[in-house]
């Protein structure tokens, strides 16, 4: 098959096809010609990564889908073990977006009129509110400690 009928197959532009070649995702094509020539074999690997995308991995993690294991590594074990790894990385966005949603809904009924009278609510509340994060606790904490000078 040519780069344009895998393309159109796919449903994705030649450009992307040659991109992952050259970043390390689909090895370089045979060349007849000059022109690439591709088996069946790129359509299944190409399903594999639109798969990937749409479960939120990137690019450098599919890269390591395909050729970060050792040889023999069964894919299901190479699925397992990326999406343990992606499982936490969305549950701790999903945490994120839980916390922004409930200062959103904090936010929409402010009452204040000018902004410093807001401005001051915010940092009169934000230490009360748990709004520190544990290093910046930590850094409050080292800084309010005796520093040594150096003689």
């Amino acid at each position: 098959m040519t780069i344009s009928e895998v393309a159109r197959q796919i449903g994705i532009q030649a450009s992307t096809i040659r991109y992952y070649e050259r970043i390390g995702i689909l090895q370089p094509a045979m060349r007849m010609s000059g022109q690439r020539r591709y088996d069946n074999s790129v359509l299944y690997r190409l399903a594999l990564v639109e798969r990937a995308q749409r479960s939120g991995f990137t690019l450098d993690e599919i890269r390591q889908l395909f050729f970060g294991f050792r040889d023999g590594t069964p894919i299901s074990e190479r699925w397992r073990k990326l999406s343990k790894k992606k499982l936490s990385e969305l549950d701790a966005m999903i945490e994120q977006m839980e916390s922004m949603k409930a200062l959103l809904l904090r936010i929409r009924g402010c009452r204040c009129h000018a902004i410093e009278d807001c401005g001051k609510a915010v940092f009169q509340n934000r230490s009360a509110n748990g709004y520190y994060s544990r290093k910046q606790r930590a850094l409050s904490t080292q800084s309010r400690a005796p520093r040594r000078t150096s003689r």
